[in-house]
């Protein structure tokens, strides 16, 4: 059985994920999302996650009394995941 690195589902997850928020947010716009996203879709997507990653914990904590919308809660999961990714990556360099 060939050897299959651990962090690659995670990593094909990751990507996934950044190319379902960049479908959310077009069909937040009010577009039909296309079949795949464009690197314009993609780039609003990579400013979206940032911006979600600077706010502060408690505007991302799903345990709020309020209702997330589907877009956040893609954010969510996708920083937790990138997040993951990190914690094993430090965890083989040292």
């Amino acid at each position: 059985m060939p050897y299959t690195d651990p962090l690659e589902p995670m990593l094909q997850r990751a990507d996934e994920l950044r190319r379902q928020i960049a479908l959310r947010l077009v069909e937040e716009a009010g577009a039909t999302p296309p079949p795949s996203p464009s690197a314009d879709h993609l780039a609003a997507a990579d400013e979206a996650i940032a911006a979600w990653d600077e706010q502060g914990e408690e505007e991302q904590d799903q345990r709020a009394f309020r209702e997330i919308g589907p877009l956040q809660e893609l954010l969510a999961e996708y920083q937790n995941l990138v997040e993951q990714i990190f914690d094993i990556r430090g965890r083989r360099l040292s």
